[in-house]
């Protein structure tokens, strides 16, 4: 696949994690379009989980990643208890929780 080819399909499934979390958070940000796998560039997954996670000094963030922990959108810095109402009600709309390693941009 061609990296602009694996930009383009990326930025698609980003979009569509970044329009579900702004469903659930109000507010996301688009991250991560492609991953390097076995030294070539392709798209982020296709899967949507979701998960918490802290960002040192900062607060916390809420992302939609795909199944090797690539996060495809992310909510803006949160307190705790923000990014786990959040969560909870992305797990409860379907959503499967991600508990793996999580790759941020």
């Amino acid at each position: 696949m061609q990296y602009y080819q694996a930009i383009r399909i990326g930025q698609e499934r980003s979009r569509k994690s970044q329009m579900i979390l702004f469903s659930h958070a109000g507010f996301a940000m688009l991250t991560l379009t492609v991953k390097k796998s076995q030294g070539t560039f392709v798209p982020v997954g296709e899967k949507e989980l979701v998960a918490i996670i802290e960002k040192p000094g900062e607060g916390w963030l809420v992302v939609i990643v795909d199944e090797e922990g690539y996060a495809k959108s992310q909510s803006k810095v949160l307190k705790e208890d923000e990014a786990k109402e959040i969560l909870k009600k992305a797990t409860s709309a379907g959503i499967p929780q991600y508990d793996g390693q999580i790759r941020l941009v």
